[in-house]
């Protein structure tokens, strides 16, 4: 399989160690690597915007200005250039369709590999009508994709980015009321991996020989409990945290309160637990002996631990 022109699309917090892993690895495939992003991204005058964009000048890559809000014709001839395309949009480009919008400009355009925004959880195992609605556009796009023949595709179960166990929006870890607060139950487990490590893996699945076609593979940081959490927070820190839990009842009457809310969503998604985590051992990264970041090893370098917080 050819790819030796590829698009990104985007350049967040996943997208961007996307790119320098596909970067690095590019210059031994003979791929060249374009990266889409906004006008306005590229001409930026905000202080870390314009610093990413002058690392991405760096990194060997061509940068295209286009807008992906823009009519599907558009996309198509802009697509059309390119072997293969890999989305790193997130959630946050649009919502009723816009997942299915490029997976179709993508199609029409003829791309031979596709890698679609599902960095995530298993939407399969959770199942359509799920307290979180975009759930069900990736199960549309999973099916789009395999009712055709044309553009090989691959998709990458990454589960929770780590970080977000420890955000105080998360509502898990309050290091200032010294209390891990588990969602569903302590023994109720969940997959996590760091945006690096998920840049890094998608580099080494995406330039994988034989080329993987047609597959969702599972990467893994880690899996743990919100019990092996509490855990891990009072190691690290040294002080003794209460254990409280959010279980399913007052997580669907959190949502039911606040239909809208994005975190209530996902919040009842990893208390309910399925879908949510897999087997390390299972993991791709563990099946090739690469190694990755656990919860613990980012919470110690991430965290202030005599000061409690991020």
């Amino acid at each position: 399989m050819e790819n030796k022109s590829v698009l990104i699309l985007g350049a967040g917090e996943l997208g961007l160690p996307v790119i320098r892993n596909m970067a690095q690895k590019a210059k031994k495939n003979n791929t060249n690597i374009t990266v889409l992003l906004r006008q306005e991204a590229i001409d930026t005058d905000e202080v870390e915007k314009r610093r990413t964009i002058d690392e991405l000048k760096t990194l060997d890559i061509t940068l295209l200005a286009a807008d992906l809000s823009a009519p599907s014709s558009e996309l198509v001839s802009i697509f059309k250039n390119y072997d293969a395309i890999v989305s790193c949009t997130g959630y946050g480009s649009g919502a009723g369709g816009f997942q299915l919008k490029l997976a179709n400009a993508v199609l029409e355009a003829g791309v031979k590999r596709y890698f679609p925004w599902q960095f995530g959880v298993d939407f399969e195992v959770i199942g359509r009508g799920s307290a979180q609605d975009l759930f069900d556009e990736q199960l549309d796009v999973r099916e789009l994709l395999r009712g055709q023949n044309a553009t090989k595709w691959v998709i990458i179960s990454t589960g929770l980015f780590t970080s977000y166990l420890f955000q105080p929006f998360f509502g898990v870890v309050d290091f200032d009321k010294k209390v891990v607060n588990a969602l569903g139950s302590l023994d109720t487990a969940v997959t996590v991996t760091t945006p690096d490590d998920i840049g890094m893996l998608t580099a080494e699945i995406f330039f994988e020989k034989p080329a993987i076609e047609n597959s969702i593979i599972y990467i893994a940081g880690d899996t743990i409990t919100y019990g092996q959490l509490g855990d891990v927070v009072e190691t690290l820190s040294g002080k003794k945290f209460e254990r409280t839990v959010s279980d399913l009842e007052e997580l669907r009457n959190d949502l039911k309160n606040d239909p809208t809310n994005f975190v209530y969503k996902y919040r009842s998604i990893f208390g309910d637990g399925r879908g949510v985590s897999w087997d390390f051992n299972t993991s791709f990264n563990f099946q090739k002996g690469i190694k990755t970041t656990s919860a613990r090893e980012w919470a110690e370098k991430n965290i202030d631990w005599n000061h409690s917080k991020i």
